[in-house]
C-alpha cells in the first residue's frame, strides 16, 4: 500500500461506513435516482478488501458518481437481499465482493436489469455477460507466475526443490489461481518441485503463524516458502522468528505489495512480492459500472477484453530493487 493510500483509508471508510453500519442500512446520497453505484462487499479489517473499498470511493468522487458502501454479512444470502434493494434505493449500478464467487448466478438473478462489475473474487468466466455482468480485476494466475519465476532465479534452478505453500481462502479464485500457477510455471521450466507443505492460511496472519509452527515441527527441509499473500507471508515470518529461524536464511514470497509487506522486504525478512494495484482495480471497476450505466461497452477501457467480459489490471513484481516506488 502506498503511503498516501494509508494515510487516508481510515478517514474514507469511515466516512463511507457510518451510515451503512446502522441496520444494513445504504448511506444516503443527493445524487439523483441511479447516478450512484452500491459497492457491496464484507469485511473490511482485511487489508485488501479495505484498500478497494477506499479507492472505490476516491475513484467515484474523480469520475463524478457517488459509490455507496455497504459492508455486510460475508454471506449470498445477505448480498442478494441487499442487492434486490438496489434499484429502488436509486443504485444505477453495482460493484461487488461476492461472499461466494460460484454463487455468482444467484447475484445476477437478484440484481435483475441492473449491470454489475465483480472485483477481488472472479466468478467462472461461464456467467459472465458482454457489458452486464463483468470482472475488473487481475488475472490471479499472474500473481503466481511472477512468484515462480523469480524463485527459479533465486535458487538459480535448482532442482529438485522442496516447497512450501500457504494459500489463502479455500475455494477462492486467488486461492486457486495463484497456486496453480506456481505448479504449473514449475513445471514448464524443467524444475522437479516438491510439495512438502500445503495448507490453508484464510488470508489471516495468526492462523498462517499456527499451520507454520506446526509444520516446523515435523522437521521437514524446504528451499523456499511461497504465500498467497502478505498477510499470511508475515504470519510464516513470525512463525520461524519464536522457532529461532532467520526469515533471512530462506526466500520468502507474499502477494499484493501492502505496506507491511513492502516493510517486510526493505527489513530483509521477505524476499518477494507482487504488487495488486487496489487504486487500478477500483478505478477499472468504477469506470465499468460507469460506462454500462449509460449504454456503452466496457471494451473501450484501458485492459478491457474484446469479448467485453473483462477490465484487466497487471499484477507488478516488488523486490529489494524497487519497493521503495511501493512504499
Amino acid at each position: 500500500m502506498r503511503k498516501s493510500q494509508k494515510k487516508i483509508l481510515g478517514l474514507i471508510l469511515v466516512t463511507s461506513l457510518i451510515i451503512t453500519a446502522l441496520s444494513g442500512c445504504s448511506p444516503k446520497s443527493s445524487a439523483s435516482a441511479g447516478s450512484k453505484i452500491l459497492y457491496c462487499t464484507f469485511d473490511l479489517t482485511d487489508t485488501f478488501r479495505g484498500m478497494l473499498a477506499q479507492e472505490a470511493v476516491k475513484a467515484g468522487k474523480n469520475n463524478g458518481v457517488t459509490v455507496d458502501i455497504y459492508e455486510g454479512e460475508p454471506t449470498i444470502s445477505d448480498q442478494v437481499e441487499k442487492i434486490k434493494k438496489a434499484k429502488s434505493e436509486g443504485y444505477g449500478a453495482i460493484i461487488i465482493r461476492p461472499a461466494e464467487a460460484s454463487a455468482a448466478l444467484q447475484l445476477e438473478i437478484a440484481a435483475g436489469d441492473l449491470p454489475m462489475v465483480f472485483v477481488n473474487s472472479q466468478p467462472d468466466d461461464s456467467v459472465l455477460k458482454k457489458d452486464r455482468f463483468v470482472f475488473a480485476g487481475s488475472m490471479e494466475t499472474e500473481a503466481g507466475e511472477l512468484q515462480a519465476e523469480w524463485a527459479i532465479k533465486a535458487l538459480k534452478n535448482k532442482s529438485p526443490i522442496n516447497v512450501v505453500v500457504m494459500k489463502g481462502e479455500k475455494g477462492h479464485s486467488a486461492t486457486v489461481g495463484r497456486t496453480r500457477a506456481i505448479k504449473y510455471t514449475f513445471d514448464d521450466a524443467g524444475i522437479e518441485a516438491h510439495y512438502v507443505f500445503t495448507d490453508y492460511g484464510d488470508w489471516l496472519y495468526d492462523l498462517s503463524a499456527k499451520k507454520m509452527k506446526a509444520f516446523l515441527r515435523t522437521g521437514q527441509d524446504y528451499d523456499i516458502i511461497m504465500c498467497n499473500n502478505d498477510t499470511i507471508a508475515l504470519g510464516v515470518i513470525s512463525a520461524l522468528k519464536e522457532a529461532g529461524i532467520d526469515p533471512k536464511s530462506i526466500p520468502i514470497c507474499g502477494v499484493d505489495a501492502t505496506a507491511d509487506g513492502c516493510a517486510a522486504i526493505e527489513a530483509g525478512d521477505m524476499d518477494f512480492t507482487v504488487m495488486q494495484n487496489s487504486e487500478g482495480q477500483s478505478t477499472a471497476a468504477v469506470k465499468a459500472a460507469l460506462n454500462m450505466m449509460n449504454g456503452k461497452s466496457v471494451t473501450s477501457l484501458e485492459g478491457a477484453t474484446s469479448d467485453g467480459k473483462y477490465v484487466l489490471v497487471p499484477f507488478e513484481a516488488v523486490d529489494a530493487s524497487n519497493v521503495s516506488k511501493y512504499h
